[in-house]
């Protein structure tokens, strides 16, 4: 299979990790493991089709503590009513599964985005569409069509904070473009 070269600066992000993740599979962090680690993933990044994560080289602390602070009190609070609706409801609470279109078409913005709205309880991604940046999501606690736009919101909105964090600038200009009335103080 033929495919175009990919620099070493933009690949040095993945050889990185996966030379952590050697040390940490082999529990052991040392020079000569970490060279011989540093060699596997040369040889996987080689001979393996890996596409590049395309990085676009800002990151707003300013953006990501209140984002983080945001979403620990969001697990905080789904897992207080993950546990009602467990315990209070029991077999009786209703799920559905939500397409969510996204805005970003970056590989690392809707996997970013997967990532956050699976760690947070009462939902879960369960498909992934890379042609037109849809997640399905697998959410409980949905009765009515109110419910399934909340879900659509809120993970569009932790798509919006995720790119005002590390989204291009392109990105970043199209989402302040895009701002609805109403939606001039959202932050996530």
């Amino acid at each position: 299979m033929s495919r175009k070269p990919i620099s070493f600066r933009t690949e040095l992000p993945l050889l990185i990790w996966l030379v952590i993740v050697w040390g940490a599979l082999w529990r052991d962090f040392s020079p000569g493991n970490l060279l011989f680690g540093a060699l596997i993933a040369v040889l996987v990044a080689k001979f393996f089709y890996l596409p590049p994560v395309e990085l676009s080289g800002r990151f707003n602390i300013l953006r990501a503590v209140p984002f983080a602070l945001m979403f620990v009190a969001k697990v905080v609070a789904a897992s207080f009513l993950v546990l009602y609706l467990a315990v209070v409801k029991g077999p009786k609470v209703r799920s559905a599964v939500v397409a969510v279109p996204l805005r970003s078409h970056s590989d690392l913005m809707v996997t970013a985005t997967g990532h956050v709205i699976s760690l947070i309880p009462g939902s879960l991604v369960v498909e992934v569409d890379r042609s037109t940046s849809t997640l399905y999501l697998h959410a409980l606690n949905i009765y009515e069509e109110a419910d399934i736009d909340k879900i659509r919101r809120e993970t569009q909105n932790i798509e919006a904070g995720l790119i005002r964090i590390m989204g291009t600038r392109e990105e970043v200009e199209a989402l302040k473009s895009e701002i609805r009335p109403g939606m001039e103080g959202a932050t996530l």
